[in-house]
C-alpha cells in the first residue's frame, strides 16, 4: 500500500523507488529464470545442487540478460538472439569447460567425441550438434521469451540502463573465469583444447555477432494469410524438441542428420508464420513453452551430472516443472491482458 500513497516528500520518493524496482524486476527476473532452465529445468543438475545458482545465474543469467537488453537496444530482430546464443553456447563449451574438444569431460568417463568423430577438428559431430542447440535454443532464447511474456508491453524495449549492464557484464566475466577455472581439465598444466581449436572456436563467435548485429526487422507483416492457433504451435514446439532430446546417441551420424532434419521442420514453418499479420506475442510463447515442456518431461529421463536420480531429485524436477508450467501460464494470462487493455 505504501508504494500506492501519493502526497508528502517521503511518500513521493517512496513511490518513486517502487517503480524503480518495478521496471528492474523483469531483468531480475530472467536473471534466475534463465539458470533455472538450462541446468535444472533439463535436469542437468539435481535440486541439491541449487547453491550453485550463485555461479550459475551470472553465467546463464548474465549472458541471457546481455544478450537481450542488446538486442533491444539495437533494435535487432528476434535471429539475432539465436545468434546471440550459439555464441554463447561455444564460449562456454569451447573456453569454459572446453567440452567439446576434451575426450574426458570432468572426467565422468562419457566419451562423448567419440560418436561422429570428426578427426580434422578434433571434435564429435553428434555432441557439438546436441550441445550448441542446448544453448541456441533453451539457455537463452527460451527464458528471454517466457520472462518477456510477462512484461508484453515491454517487450520489445530496454529493461535496465548503461550502469546495471555494466554490472551485469561484471558478473558474467567472473562466472566465465570461475567456471573456467573449475572445469578446464589440466595435464601438467597442458590445456586440452589446442590454439588451432580456440582460435577457431573465437572466430565463430566474432563472425556470430557481426552477424546477429547486421540483422534487420524484417518489414511489417503483410501476408494476411492465417497462422495456426497458438496452442498447435505450442504442440508443435513440444513435440519437436521432445524428439530432439530422445534421439539416441547411438544413430551416431544419423542423428547429427536427425537433428539437422529437426531444425528444418521448427525453422521454416516459424519464419514463415511470423512473416504473416496474425502472429502475435502469443504464438512466441506458446514455442518457448512448448520447448519448455519438453525439458520439463525429459528430466524425470536425465541422470544429473551433478546429484544422483534419488527421490529428492526427482522430486526437484516435479516442482521445476510445475513452476515452469506456471511460468508460461503466467506468461498467457499477462498478454491476454494487455490485449484486452489495448482494445
Amino acid at each position: 500500500m505504501i508504494c500506492l500513497s501519493r502526497g508528502t516528500p517521503i511518500e513521493s520518493e517512496v513511490q518513486g523507488s517502487c517503480k524503480s524496482i518495478r521496471r528492474v524486476l523483469p531483468a531480475v527476473a530472467l536473471f534466475v529464470i534463465a539458470p533455472l532452465i538450462a541446468e535444472f529445468l533439463l535436469g542437468n543438475m539435481s535440486i541439491t545442487h541449487l547453491g550453485l545458482l550463485v555461479i550459475l545465474a551470472p553465467l546463464y543469467g548474465g549472458g541471457a540478460l546481455l544478450i537481450r537488453e542488446s538486442v533491444r537496444r539495437a533494435g535487432r530482430p528476434w535471429p539475432s538472439i539465436f545468434l546471440l546464443a550459439l555464441a554463447f553456447g561455444i564460449l562456454e563449451e569451447a573456453f569454459l569447460t572446453e567440452s567439446l574438444f576434451n575426450p574426458n569431460y570432468l572426467g565422468l568417463n562419457l566419451h562423448l567425441l567419440n560418436t561422429a568423430h570428426i578427426s580434422l577438428f578434433g571434435i564429435g559431430a553428434w555432441y557439438t550438434v546436441f550441445v550448441l542447440t542446448l544453448h541456441t535454443v533453451w539457455s537463452i532464447p527460451v527464458p528471454i521469451a517466457l520472462t518477456e511474456a510477462l512484461v508484453p508491453e515491454r517487450a520489445n524495449s530496454p529493461w535496465i540502463g548503461k550502469p546495471a549492464i555494466g554490472a551485469v557484464a561484471a558478473l558474467f566475466v567472473l562466472a566465465c573465469l570461475s567456471i573456467g577455472s573449475f572445469s578446464i581439465p589440466m595435464d601438467s598444466m597442458h590445456i586440452v583444447a589446442s590454439r588451432a581449436q580456440l582460435a577457431c572456436s573465437a572466430l565463430i563467435i566474432f563472425v556470430l555477432i557481426i552477424s546477429a548485429f547486421s540483422l534487420h526487422r524484417w518489414p511489417a507483416a503483410k501476408r494476411s494469410w492465417r497462422v495456426p492457433d497458438p496452442r498447435i504451435v505450442g504442440l508443435i514446439s513440444f513435440s519437436i524438441a521432445s524428439a530432439f532430446l530422445v534421439i539416441p546417441r547411438e544413430w551416431a551420424w544419423w542423428a547429427v542428420v536427425a537433428y539437422l532434419s529437426l531444425y528444418v521442420f521448427a525453422v521454416v514453418p516459424t519464419l514463415i508464420w511470423s512473416n504473416r499479420t496474425g502472429w502475435r506475442s502469443i504464438h512466441r510463447l506458446s514455442l518457448a513453452g512448448g520447448a519448455a515442456m519438453a525439458y520439463a518431461w525429459h528430466a524425470f529421463l536425465q541422470t544429473p551430472s551433478l546429484g544422483d536420480a534419488g527421490a529428492i531429485t526427482r522430486m526437484g524436477n516435479l516442482l521445476f516443472a510445475v513452476l515452469a508450467t506456471t511460468l508460461v501460464g503466467a506468461g498467457a494470462r499477462k498478454i491476454g491482458d494487455s490485449r484486452h487493455a489495448a482494445k
